[in-house]
């Protein structure tokens, strides 16, 4: 005998297809970890380019198999999913898809108990603290301080919590009270599915800014390449024949060849010359004019 089925899941699972079936591009994402509030904030920071539906991984699964079974591919998606597992749906590719993303990241306070995802860090200087009992606990929880000039101070920059170790509890507090907030609270992109292609997190995660900043760079490389070479496009064609311009201009003028645009430099030219040989004439050969213009 078949096991019943809740009417629910088939109504969710129907709700989801619909989803994956509305969108170019549909990411898996994870948001276990994250706050109501901070969630509810994400929602609202990505409405306008994504929809993000959460629900059971099972159901979640089971509707990216009924799917890939009209859309190629979009089924290799259901490797993904795990932990507390959503479905983000748009129509950005997935690279942008993951920059916006990780616009949302938001830092949280340190409970204690955490794994430091970064090297957590105090930097040197003054405290809002008044000397007292809070430099002997900012001491035993590994921050360096000191009283000067009447003043809590950190004297000099300490990693507290290295990369990949427990936060302590003492620490966390210590963190809090001076406003450092290590935790970082965002949604996990694992991978996003375009056109029949799965593109995981390792290969979304691009420093768009460098990126670009890279195929400007390169852009401007081929053009000078092209300009020098004399290789004609659309985007050579005008200053190559300015280029060209220009050349058979300054040649026609070391030739003394008359044209419409060398005819008044050449005339120049010319003047110039004559003014120069009449300088070392005898004045009295020269008529008015001349002996005024070379005077």
């Amino acid at each position: 005998m078949a096991a019943h089925v809740a009417q629910w899941k088939y109504t969710e699972v129907e709700h989801l297809t619909q989803l994956l079936n509305t969108k170019k591009v549909i990411g898996i994402v994870e948001v276990g970890s994250i706050p109501g509030p901070q969630m509810q904030q994400m929602r609202k920071n990505l409405r306008s380019v994504a929809e993000i539906r959460s629900s059971k991984n099972s159901l979640i699964i089971k509707a990216l198999e009924e799917t890939g079974k009209k859309i190629a591919g979009l089924d290799q998606l259901t490797s993904l999913v795990k932990g507390q597992a959503a479905i983000i749906a748009t129509d950005v590719n997935p690279f942008k898809l993951y920059s916006q993303i990780k616009a949302t990241q938001t830092m949280a306070p340190a409970k204690g108990g955490e794994i430091a995802t970064h090297d957590i860090s105090v930097k040197a200087g003054e405290t809002p603290f008044k000397p007292g009992p809070i430099v002997g606990e900012l001491q035993k929880a590994g921050i360096p301080a000191a009283i000067s000039e009447g003043k809590v101070i950190i004297k000099n920059d300490k990693v507290v919590v290295p990369a990949g170790k427990k936060i302590p509890k003492d620490v966390a507090q210590m963190l809090t009270r001076l406003e450092i907030y290590p935790i970082e609270i965002r949604m996990t992109l694992h991978g996003a599915f375009e056109n029949g292609t799965v593109f995981r997190s390792d290969v979304l995660d691009v420093d768009m800014d460098m990126f670009m900043g890279r195929i400007r760079q390169a852009s401007l490389q081929a053009l000078g390449l092209a300009f020098e070479t004399g290789w004609t496009t659309k985007e050579t064609i005008q200053p190559l024949l300015q280029k060209a311009h220009r050349e058979a201009f300054f040649l026609a003028l070391e030739q003394g060849i008359v044209t419409k645009d060398t005819a008044t430099y050449l005339l120049s030219k010319a003047y110039r010359s004559m003014l120069a040989v009449a300088s070392k004439v005898n004045k009295d050969a020269l008529d008015e004019e001349l002996q005024k213009s070379t005077t």
